[in-house]
């Protein structure tokens, strides 16, 4: 690796709390949640609670051809998109001296749009008699070829957005589209930092989108016991706290663009942040693949912190992958509190403000974190009240804190065992 400065130059948020950064963080601070009861005497009352956009818009800048191609990008790709367009504006960013084969891009997919194929619902409705056996199969081809998107293929491709992103913000370096659970949009973030550190590229930008809204989604989580029975509602939503009982979902997108430090001078950048470190590993549950291993975090944000060069004295707090599952959290607090030599540096769980988001969440909660920075702010853990007793030694926030440090280290997991940290001093600038 060389050692490059890698500096963050460019922010992009859409989540249910806003339609831009500044619109998640002014209702952050407020102590807002995204998360609204959606009424549905179709669905059990739990899953009438979610984190759900309902309204954005697209890129001014996109041509009338390239209009045409978004047919392609299905609901949550288009929040990736918007993300993009908030921390790159194409019109106003200067690149003309950097070669597209020097800017690269990486997309973290995480959606669940069409796990329902609900695309298929009215040729079904237009041919179903009174029961299964009774339904006219040539009735129903015929009715397929008139009621459904004939891109419905195409709309479900995780790598459609990467595609679209290359040619229109003309980002033709290495790259690549991951498309797993969290912490993808970690992972995607580490490997822009590394191109960057490699001298592959002089600018990249790494984007997270996801929407779990999807109603045959939830039902899958919530038969594997993620998710919130929302006996409380959007307060339900508990990470980190002795009563939770899992998450709620969110929908949203994110993009980071990140550059080095000459490049960055040379065209006048506002800097948000340096990248210090980051770290991913895989631990694996010998029981249970499936399920979150003892200490998750443990190896990758203790060799982060390493990587980083920097003392824990420094670091203003840890934002922690806070899912609200019982298990997950567990392990987390057990990483935690086995890598912190000092427990009171303040841990902190975003997603109760924007519902679980997926790989969205993981870049969502950095901006987050910079953002606090900037302003001397701990943000609190929203609903939190008290933690388990083994981890009553941890300075967990559940109100806002104030600090004059300028580094903070965020977490993310996935259930299969991966997990990644990123380390940022967003020292005010």
């Amino acid at each position: 690796m060389s050692k490059r400065d890698v500096l963050i130059t460019g922010v992009g948020v859409i989540s249910p709390l806003g339609k831009n950064t500044g619109e998640n963080w002014a209702k952050l601070r407020k102590l807002e949640t995204g998360i609204c009861h959606y009424p549905n005497d179709g669905l059990p009352e739990f899953m009438q609670y979610i984190g759900k956009i309902d309204d954005y818009h697209l890129p001014d800048s996109i041509s009338p051809r390239q209009r045409g191609q978004l047919k392609f990008l299905n609901r949550a790709a288009l929040f990736g998109l918007s993300s993009v367009d908030e921390a790159l504006p194409l019109e106003s960013t200067h690149l003309d001296h950097i070669e597209p084969g020097r800017r690269s891009l990486f997309v973290a997919s995480g959606e669940h749009n069409q796990i329902g194929a609900e695309f298929m619902y009215p040729a079904i409705k237009d041919t179903l008699g009174k029961e299964w056996k009774d339904t006219d199969i040539d009735k129903f081809n015929r009715s397929m070829m008139d009621r459904f998107n004939p891109f419905f293929l195409l709309d479900s491709l995780h790598n459609n957005l990467f595609s679209f992103l290359s040619a229109y913000t003309g980002f033709m370096g290495p790259g690549t589209s991951l498309s797993s659970m969290p912490p993808c949009g970690n992972q995607a973030l580490a490997l822009a930092c590394r191109d960057i550190k490699l001298n592959k590229a002089d600018i990249a930008v790494a984007v997270g989108y996801g929407s779990w809204i999807a109603d045959i989604a939830r039902y899958e989580l919530q038969g594997v016991g993620r998710l919130s029975a929302c006996s409380a509602g959007a307060a339900s939503y508990r990470p980190l706290d002795v009563r939770r009982d899992g998450f709620i979902t969110g929908e949203g997108g994110a993009a980071i663009v990140l550059e080095s430090a000459e490049s960055a001078k040379r065209r006048g950048a506002q800097v948000f942040g340096k990248v210090l470190a980051t770290s991913n590993s895989f631990a694996l549950n010998e029981d249970d693949n499936t399920a979150v291993p003892p200490m998750v975090n443990n190896r990758n944000m203790a060799t982060a912190i390493k990587r980083s060069g920097c003392s824990q004295s420094e670091i203003a707090f840890l934002i922690s992958q806070g899912d609200g599952t019982q298990a997950g959290d567990r392990s987390e607090l057990e990483s935690i509190g086995s890598v912190l030599s000092d427990p009171s540096i303040p841990v902190c769980a975003l997603k109760p403000y924007t519902g679980h988001m997926g790989p969205a969440s993981d870049l969502v909660e950095i901006i987050f974190g910079i953002l606090a920075v900037k302003e001397g702010y701990i943000p609190a853990t929203l609903n939190f009240t008290e933690t388990e007793k083994a981890f009553s030694n941890l300075n967990i926030s559940g109100s806002p804190i104030m600090t004059e440090k300028t580094i903070f280290l965020s977490t993310s997991y996935g259930a299969s065992g991966q997990a990644s940290t990123v380390l940022i001093d967003a020292r005010k600038s």
